[in-house]
C-alpha cells in the first residue's frame, strides 16, 4: 500500500464515467508503483453504476470526488488538478494501466533534467486483449513537437507527467470539447515548451471497449479543427507556427468539408470547404483574424 504523505511529490488523477469494471485494474496499478510519496484522485463523472462502491476499499488511501451529474472528461481532469497538491501531475485514464515502474522513472527524468516542464513514456496497445502495433504516423516524437502534433494527438494523457505549474502557463483542459480535448491541450504546451519522451514502454492502453468516446462521436476531425483555430485565435505564435497551423486547419477543412458532401450533411461541408477557400484565399494576419472571428461560432458547435 503506498504512503500518502501531507504534501506529495506527484498527484495521480484518474477520471471515470461509468467504469467500474475497468476501473480497479487501473487502480490497482497505481497502488503497485514503486514510488509511493504520491496521492491518487479518482474523480467520479456523475457515474450511475458501482462506482463508489468499487472504491470503497481504497477510501482513505485515495480522494474520491465526485461530479453530481457527467460534465465529460475535461471537467473531471480539470476537477482533480485543482485538487491536486503534488507539484507533479500523472493522468490515468480508467480503462488504461500502469507498469510499476512507471511513475519513479518519470520522477528520476524531472529530478536529472530540472528545466524540464512535461514527459511521456511509451506505451503498448492492447485492443479486445490482444497486443497491437501502433502505426508509423502514432509514433512519438520528442522535444520541440508542435508542427508534427498539428495532424493528430501525439502525446497520451496516461503516459504524461507534468509540473503543475504550467497549467498556470497554458490553462486547463477546454471543457467545451467532448473529444480532442487532449490534442488541444498539448498543442498549447508545446507552442513554447519540449514535450519530453521517455522512451520506455510504462503504459498499455487498452482498446476496444464500446464506451470510448472516440469511437462514439461523429467527426473527430471538426473538433480538432475547433482546437487549431482557438491556436490561432488565443496562442502567441511564432511566424512559422501561424503558418504551419493555417496549412493544418487547411487541410483538414477540405478533408472534413469533402467528407460532410459525401454523407449528404450539405451545409455543414460547404462551411467547411468555405474556410478553406478563404484561407486560401488570403493570409494576411487581418485576414485571417476576421475569417476566425466569423466562423467561430458555427465552427465550435
Amino acid at each position: 500500500m503506498p504512503f500518502y504523505g501531507l504534501m506529495p511529490s506527484v498527484s495521480v488523477i484518474i477520471p471515470t464515467y461509468n467504469r467500474a469494471c475497468l476501473l480497479e485494474r487501473a487502480v490497482r496499478s497505481v497502488m503497485e508503483q514503486t514510488f509511493h510519496d504520491l496521492e491518487l484522485i479518482v474523480v467520479d463523472d456523475g457515474s450511475t453504476d458501482a462506482t463508489y462502491h468499487l472504491l470503497e476499499n481504497v477510501r482513505p488511501s485515495a480522494i474520491y470526488l465526485r461530479h453530481d451529474k457527467n460534465l465529460g472528461v475535461s471537467a473531471a481532469r480539470n476537477t482533480g488538478i485543482r485538487a491536486a497538491s503534488g507539484r507533479l501531475i500523472a493522468f490515468l485514464d480508467s480503462d488504461d494501466q500502469w507498469l510499476p515502474e512507471k511513475i519513479s522513472i518519470q520522477i528520476r527524468f524531472f529530478e536529472d533534467n530540472p528545466s524540464a516542464m512535461i514527459c511521456q513514456c511509451q506505451e503498448f496497445w492492447h485492443r479486445n486483449g490482444r497486443r497491437v502495433n501502433p502505426r508509423v504516423k502514432h509514433l512519438k516524437p520528442s522535444g520541440f513537437i508542435f508542427e508534427k502534433s498539428l495532424a493528430l494527438c501525439l502525446v497520451s494523457p496516461s503516459a504524461v507527467m507534468i509540473r503543475k505549474e504550467l497549467f498556470d502557463k497554458v490553462g486547463l483542459f477546454d471543457e467545451t470539447l467532448p473529444v480532442c480535448e487532449d490534442y488541444d491541450l498539448w498543442l498549447r504546451v508545446a507552442v513554447s515548451h519540449p514535450v519530453y519522451l521517455i522512451d520506455e514502454h510504462l503504459l498499455i492502453r487498452h482498446a476496444g471497449h464500446g464506451d470510448q468516446l472516440s469511437s462514439s462521436i461523429f467527426g473527430m476531425d471538426r473538433f480538432r479543427i475547433r482546437a487549431i483555430l482557438n491556436l490561432l485565435r488565443d496562442s502567441p505564435l511564432k511566424e512559422e507556427q501561424r503558418l504551419s497551423a493555417l496549412a493544418e486547419l487547411k487541410k483538414k477543412c477540405l478533408v472534413y468539408g469533402r467528407g460532410c458532401l459525401k454523407r449528404r450533411r450539405k451545409k455543414e461541408g460547404e462551411f467547411y470547404l468555405g474556410i478553406h477557400d478563404r484561407i486560401m484565399g488570403d493570409k494576411k494576419t487581418a485576414a485571417v483574424s476576421l475569417i476566425l472571428e466569423e466562423t467561430a461560432a458555427m465552427a465550435f458547435r
